[in-house]
């Protein structure tokens, strides 16, 4: 019987990791980089509704200062160049256009809690809005809605962006809060991370809903959902998945 080819090292594989840098400048660069990347992807996606949705990136230098999207632009037409730099009280520091103040209150204050949190991401999507407007968490109905298992929150009661210290103290440690009645949150160690979880969750809700439309859903057990979560629920795999995704950006930019 003929033996099977011996696994290929790791070293050989080619795939590129998280990225390590010898000054701020350039981690800042980076993270502005990831940072219009992926507004572009939620863009095409189509995680955008007007002038809603933000992204943003903690600056790796400057204290309570952050980079996120300008108010009244298209995802889709970003550029690093672009973006703003704001600081906690929502004055802008870099970039010649506005910031939208309310919205971005809340992500200044996760960031203030979070001083791990490199990114928070905070946009439209079709389905985690109706899960928000069912005040839901996301069932263990499949594996990829095992990487929120017992790691996500639900902000149970309708909050404006004036509430953005109870977000941030709603949404307590974990990857992700589904704030009622509006929509989906998530937060990263990196720009990548953020993003990814926030198209995971959004895609978890799609299923749990199209699974309760077509009858009763089978949940995957506690023992089961917890180990799938500590394989596949850290934000060094979160940044893993969101690879192909923005290389499809970047191939067609």
């Amino acid at each position: 019987m003929t033996e099977p080819p011996a696994p290929v090292p790791a070293e050989r594989l080619g795939f590129e990791m998280p990225p390590a840098f010898a000054t701020a400048a350039e981690e800042r660069a980076h993270r502005k980089e990831r940072l219009a990347a992926v507004l572009r992807l939620l863009g095409r996606l189509g995680y955008e509704d007007g002038v809603d949705g933000h992204a943003s990136a903690r600056d790796p230098e400057f204290e309570d200062c952050y980079w996120v999207n300008p108010f009244g632009r298209a995802f889709g037409a970003l550029g690093p160049e672009d973006l703003l730099l704001v600081d906690g009280e929502g004055r802008v520091r870099q970039g010649g256009r506005r910031v939208n103040q309310l919205a971005f209150a809340v992500h200044a204050a996760v960031h203030r809690a979070r001083p791990g949190v490199v990114s928070v991401v905070r946009t439209q999507a079709p389905y985690g809005r109706a899960l928000a407007a069912l005040g839901e968490l996301l069932a263990p109905v499949t594996r990829e809605a095992c990487a929120f298992y017992e790691d996500h929150a639900l902000l149970d009661e309708y909050a404006a962006a004036e509430d953005a210290g109870r977000i941030a103290e709603a949404l307590g440690p974990y990857k992700a809060l589904v704030l009622r009645n509006h929509g989906l949150l998530t937060v990263g160690d990196s720009v990548d991370a953020a993003a990814w979880w926030f198209i995971a969750a959004e895609r978890a809700a799609q299923a749990q809903l199209i699974a309760r439309a077509a009858g009763k859903a089978v949940l995957i057990g506690h023992h089961s959902a917890v180990a799938t979560r500590e394989r596949f629920g850290s934000d060094l795999a979160a940044w893993v998945s969101l690879q192909p995704l923005l290389e499809q950006v970047a191939s067609t930019s």
